[in-house]
């Protein structure tokens, strides 16, 4: 299998630069026997009583940093924590990074890095000098959004781009990119969901900076593909195997919202 076997005409004007509003107005397309169009707003209708809408509860964060490795500019995206407490990330003009560098983001004096590994294919491990809400704060601070490469922000993301580019299920920090099917429902879309006797459960999965990385090469079964970190408790996972058991339809959300 082939990269090029997937390849297709996207019109420029067919992408999204900013989202559907309302959000609930987005396209819905429905995969079963046949192909059927609605849009968001429609899928209370298509639900049934017993079913369970599963979404994605993770927050994103303000990924993007700018570092200064002495007079040099590095570009670094967080990927994900590791257990002993450094970070894995992604560095524009990597081969220009040493192990025991360190470097300083803007936006924050006191938030400081040390390069700690350097993995191949621009991946590198850092151990940051605050940890905690210290951390968290100074990220806030020196971060931004980590837009995908397809939303044009010469000018870099918005203030409005902060509010849009979260779901109304963000509840856990830790996303590099939105779950993006997510980004379509709104509180009052909710609201129908739960009056048609629907069960709503959340699981939670980091979507990585790995979202972002092209194939480098044609083969797809030769391509590395970038780990996630993610959550299902054994409560969940319960529920959903019941759902499934007495006959309900488990759908999930993801681009495009589907049953399975």
């Amino acid at each position: 299998m082939l990269a090029s076997d997937f390849d297709f005409e996207l019109p420029p004007d067919r992408i999204a630069h900013v989202p559907a509003r309302p959000r609930e107005s987005a396209r819905l397309l429905q995969v079963g026997a046949a192909l059927r169009d609605y849009s968001v707003a429609d899928l209370p209708g298509l639900l049934r009583a017993g079913d369970v809408l599963v979404a994605n509860d993770t927050r994103v964060i303000p990924a993007q940093l700018s570092a200064m490795r002495g007079a040099a500019k590095i570009g670094i995206t967080l990927d994900r924590p590791r257990v002993d407490g450094t970070w894995l990330a992604l560095a524009r003009n990597a081969r220009r990074l040493r192990v025991g560098d360190a470097l300083d983001f803007d936006g924050a004096t006191d938030f400081q890095a040390r390069v700690v590994s350097l993995e191949g294919d621009g991946a590198v491990g850092l151990r940051f000098n605050l940890k905690g809400k210290a951390f968290d704060d100074a990220l806030r601070r020196a971060g931004a959004l980590a837009l995908p490469p397809y939303i044009e922000r010469p000018a870099g993301p918005t203030a409005e781009d902060a509010r849009d580019y979260q779901t109304v299920f963000a509840e856990h920090a830790g996303a590099v990119a939105a779950p993006t099917a997510g980004l379509h429902f709104t509180e009052a879309l909710l609201a129908r969901i739960d009056a048609a006797a629907v069960q709503r459960e959340t699981l939670t999965l980091h979507v990585g900076a790995g979202t972002f990385l092209p194939m480098r090469g044609e083969s797809v079964a030769e391509h590395r593909i970038h780990a996630e970190r993610g959550v299902l408790t054994e409560d969940v996972a319960a529920r959903l195997n019941a759902a499934r058991a007495g006959g309900g339809g488990l759908w999930r959300l993801a681009p495009p919202v589907c049953v399975c």
